[in-house]
């Protein structure tokens, strides 16, 4: 549904309104560090949203069999994804909706025992554009709260459910003094964010549809509107985006749900393509945290 908005229609607006709507949360300076460590050419930061039982409940959805799904991410799809990773001994991040964390404490203990990230997705995987600031604000530190309790550290990051960023998303994250955010998709490599022009020393780590599993699988509700993608055919997409990083000498940046690559045929995609990254070598594996970090401390412009 088209919103209404007060200065009309977008053809109407003055100057200043569309440069302040495009002025918000923008990319700033690159962050593409001078370097990565250990003389590696490429950074490879792998993520789980851990959504599990948050979507049906946040489309006050009742339905078992949609809860069920979810549930399967929880029961397979994470042990299989902190197997593979213990095996090849590659950090992830890990981010989890406050109430998937209280359905499942013993995962998030465990996961962040295993030495991966947790990060922060929301209270119950609500849409950010839909809520007032304070709410937002309020649901955003609760969950916080939540994931420090139980994974024994305080989330230094965030990405939003869907990736959906409001126009109050940025100053809560400013305002809770986070690290970094994962949700927008201005480059292929970090960036700092600007708030109306001015740096805020927020990086950000961008993701993008074509790097995430569950635009190609299980989207049951949209598989009329879109054929069936094969696994091969998303393992060749991936296999492309990482190695046109790895040339560049970039950063790599896969989102994935355990409800989804968790499943026996895709959760092997996942372990061929980490094969394939450790056979090309010079790749660093870290969580969000470690890159953001950084590239906050090594950008080209900082080391100048």
């Amino acid at each position: 549904m088209t919103k209404t908005h007060p200065d009309g229609e977008p053809w109407q607006w003055p100057e200043p309104t569309w440069r302040r709507i495009v002025g918000r949360a923008r990319a700033g300076r690159s962050l593409r560090p001078t370097h990565w460590p250990e003389g590696a050419r490429c950074a490879v930061t792998l993520s789980f949203d851990a959504d599990h039982e948050t979507i049906p409940l946040r489309d006050t959805d009742e339905s078992p069999m949609r809860i069920s799904q979810g549930q399967y991410g929880a029961r397979q799809g994470v042990p299989r994804i902190r197997a593979l990773l213990q095996r090849a001994a590659v950090p992830a991040t890990f981010f989890y909706p406050a109430v998937s964390a209280l359905l499942h404490p013993d995962e998030v203990r465990g996961v962040a025992g295993d030495g991966h990230e947790i990060g922060i997705h929301s209270w119950i995987h609500e849409v950010n554009t839909s809520l007032t600031y304070e709410t937002e604000r309020d649901l955003s530190l609760r969950a916080a709260e939540v994931l420090a309790r139980l994974a024994g550290r305080d989330p230094v990051g965030v990405r939003t459910a869907s990736w959906d960023f409001s126009v109050n998303t940025l100053q809560v994250i400013r305002e809770m003094k986070l690290l970094y955010d994962s949700s927008l998709m201005a480059d292929d490599d970090p960036y700092e964010l600007t708030d109306a022009g001015e740096p805020t020393g927020i990086v950000e780590l961008p993701p993008e549809w074509i790097r995430d599993d569950a635009v190609y699988f299980n989207m049951l509700r949209f598989s009329a509107l879109r054929p069936y993608t094969p696994p091969s055919a998303v393992e060749e997409i991936f296999r492309a985006e990482f190695d046109g990083a790895w040339q560049e000498g970039g950063m790599f940046l896969l989102t994935m749900h355990p409800h989804v690559i968790g499943h026996r045929s895709r959760i092997a995609l996942l372990e061929r393509l980490i094969a394939h990254m450790q056979a090309r070598g010079q790749c660093w594996f870290a969580t969000h945290a470690e890159v953001a970090g950084w590239c906050r401390d090594h950008a080209a412009d900082a080391a100048a």
